[in-house]
């Protein structure tokens, strides 16, 4: 069988831009040939936040912002083949996440029947200009399946980075943090821990009007604040087994400020620290929930670049050896977009791309629909 190309596209809870990877496949083996970033407009990033909090006017919004994000996405998979010269005739498939906007997962309260998540970026569009096969809405299908519609990327995981007769753990640190576990014996296991980014970068964005906190740096400055902490770890989120995903819709800035009010002061750099802490503590957390063999940490997605989260984690999980997923050949800014290209590979091949064990789905499920070009 000869290479295929695929590409992915991710533009995940940090709305910091579009991640364009592509990926060929040979005889099952995958590789990464090159990625890129397409920065997201400060103007469609706002008008995106607005959606997530929801408006009286968003239906309207809804469908502008779906065909802008679309071109958006195409234009990202351009500047790849582009800067590879692959010409888009030679990929076969682009697998395109979207941009989640709401996301309201099966729970204690919230029946399977009614339960849906609903990503945008027109994979119509996408199409169109691309003239490339776009395969998209990958999570629906879950949803439908009874199932959390995420996190996806255990399968990927398993496919790229399991090893047999070892097992790993697969963190990824995006807006909001997944983990997973790859046991020895070919079982996956994963779900949401809960927020990755998302407080820290909101936070930093209220206090300081930046988009992240470059290596943990001011989170540094400050003390852990013992009761922020132990009054945000009540949440029920935490306590709850899987399969369990979860969004901006559980964690966000506004959740984080009317937390505040309740406690005494605290200086702004030690909510810092202590939502580090919050993201470090919650993911070794579910680690050790689930991981009894003590499997080596690989860490991928944005937060694997804060020096400070990433060595927090380290010494919450003395007996396990953590490093990034570059040391597995894939480098970790580019792993999600690679899954949601690999995903757009068992779509077009008609093989599954859910692990019921992680989602909660009746079965294993083909996601995504399928655009031809």
């Amino acid at each position: 069988m000869h290479k295929r190309y695929y590409i992915g596209l991710m533009s995940g809870t940090s709305l910091d831009a579009v991640d364009a990877a592509l990926i060929s496949i040979h005889n099952e083996q995958i590789h990464l040939e090159h990625a890129l970033s397409t920065p997201l407009p400060a103007s469609l990033k706002a008008q995106i936040l607005w959606l997530c909090a929801g408006t009286s006017a968003e239906i309207e919004l809804l469908g502008q912002v779906d065909r802008e994000l679309g071109c958006l996405f195409a234009q990202a998979t351009l500047n790849l083949c582009r800067a590879v010269d692959v010409p888009p005739a030679n990929v076969t498939a682009i697998g395109s996440h979207g941009q989640t906007v709401r996301h309201r997962p099966p729970d204690k309260l919230r029946a399977a029947d009614t339960a849906f998540t609903l990503q945008i970026g027109d994979p119509n569009t996408i199409a169109e200009l691309t003239g490339i096969t776009t395969v998209a809405d990958f999570r629906r299908r879950d949803i439908a399946a009874g199932g959390q519609g995420a996190p996806l990327v255990p399968a990927f995981h398993a496919a790229a980075f399991s090893q047999t007769g070892h097992e790993r753990v697969i963190v990824n640190i995006g807006g909001m943090a997944n983990i997973s576990l790859l046991k020895a014996n070919g079982e996956i296991l994963g779900f949401d821990t809960g927020p990755g980014n998302v407080l820290m970068d909101s936070w930093i964005s209220h206090c300081h009007g930046q988009a992240f906190d470059r290596d943990g740096d001011w989170a540094q400055t400050g003390n852990l604040n013992i009761q922020l902490l132990n009054t945000m770890l009540e949440d029920p989120y935490y306590a709850t087994l899987g399969p369990k995903s979860t969004g901006r819709e559980q964690f966000n800035l506004a959740g984080l400020l009317n937390t505040l009010k309740k406690l005494d002061d605290i200086s702004p750099a030690d909510v810092q620290a202590t939502l580090l802490e919050l993201t470090a503590r919650s993911i070794c957390e579910a680690i050790d929930q689930c991981s009894q063999n003590g499997g080596n940490v690989f860490i991928c997605g944005g937060g694997s670049a804060n020096r400070a989260l990433c060595s927090r984690i380290q010494i919450l999980l003395p007996n396990q050896k953590v490093a990034t997923t570059e040391v597995l050949g894939i480098h970790p800014d580019w792993v999600e977009a690679a899954a949601f290209a690999w995903l757009a590979k068992q779509s077009i091949a008609g093989l599954a791309g859910n692990v019921p064990a992680v989602t909660g789905a009746k079965g294993p499920r083909i996601l995504g629909a399928i655009y031809p070009s």
